[in-house]
């Protein structure tokens, strides 16, 4: 019971300082407020960033072209040799026909031109179509395939998936970058305000240590004062990412550029992870603040 009677008399000390040294206690709690709301903007950016990339990941499909004159046989040896590569998820043989026949639908003029072709003149090639269960090993996976016999030609944009993957990867870890420098100022900005708190009671410090209180009775109230500001900080980030984050959502209708490769991530559970994560960032931010300020300047 004596333990929790002095735990709940810390936590009061606590409150009481934060009323008490309101104005310092906003400025504190204003710079929580700001680097919070740029660290939401950051995570929301940085996951569906990568939820974008692992969309494209997954949506890459490489087409293998055979050679025109390869037979029933070696189409089975083919299929055989790119369903033992470890990096292939899935395989699909499509027949010049089936190209064909796909060529012209939606369009009257290639339905024309396809219509005239017979099985001699179907310029098109047999061909499969392949996922791959790591993009990032997809050019050693290309080359592998080039190897066989009777393949004619790989496509699978190239470019543009490097390009793009690229993209996505200096914009995430611009993101991290951002979050970890903005946390890392908001601790140094709460240990000056702890600090100027301290020197404020600098008399009602000097009276606790002559009646005897102990390091830790002086030090823990100022600790779980950053608590306290951290924690309140964090209200209005965490109502702007849940109220926000699902108005965007509803807004573009769950994607960006109507494209199913740029869908973003769904408002539950996200958002409330979201906001956990950034209240725990506020505390944490704020307890070491004070934690910093307590061990520099309060030398007991």
């Amino acid at each position: 019971m004596k333990g929790l009677r002095t735990i709940r008399r810390y936590f009061r000390d606590a409150a009481k300082s934060v009323v008490r040294n309101f104005p310092l206690s906003l400025a504190s709690i204003s710079c929580i407020t700001i680097t919070l709301i740029v660290v939401a903007v950051s995570i929301v950016i940085s996951y569906n960033v990568e939820n974008f990339a692992e969309s494209i990941r997954k949506d890459v499909t490489v087409v293998v072209f055979l050679d025109n004159d390869t037979t029933e046989e070696e189409v089975d040896k083919i299929e055989k040799k790119l369903k033992s590569m470890d990096n292939v998820a899935s395989l699909e043989f499509k027949t010049k026909q089936e190209a064909a026949d796909e060529a012209k639908e939606g369009n009257e003029i290639f339905e024309t031109v396809v219509d005239g072709w017979t099985d001699d003149t179907n310029p098109l090639l047999d061909s499969f179509m392949l996922k791959v269960k790591n993009v990032e090993e997809i050019k050693e996976t290309v080359s592998e395939i080039k190897k066989i016999e009777k393949v004619n030609t790989i496509n699978y944009g190239e470019d543009i998936v490097d390009q793009l993957v690229t993209v996505f990867k200096v914009i995430e870890k611009v993101c991290i970058g951002a979050v970890v420098a903005l946390v890392i100022v908001t601790a140094f900005l709460i240990a000056n305000t702890i600090k100027l708190a301290i020197f404020a009671r600098k008399t009602e410090i000097e009276i606790m240590r002559l009646v005897g209180a102990s390091n830790i009775s002086i030090k823990v109230p100022f600790i779980i004062e950053g608590l306290f500001l951290g924690a309140i900080g964090s209200i209005i980030p965490i109502i702007a990412t849940i109220y926000g984050y699902i108005a965007l959502y509803d807004y573009f209708g769950g994607k960006l550029f109507s494209s199913s490769l740029a869908k973003l991530i769904a408002p539950n559970p996200f958002v409330y992870l979201t906001s956990l994560l950034l209240l725990g960032i506020g505390m944490l931010v704020g307890m070491f603040g004070s934690w910093r300020a307590v061990k520099k300047y309060l030398k007991i």
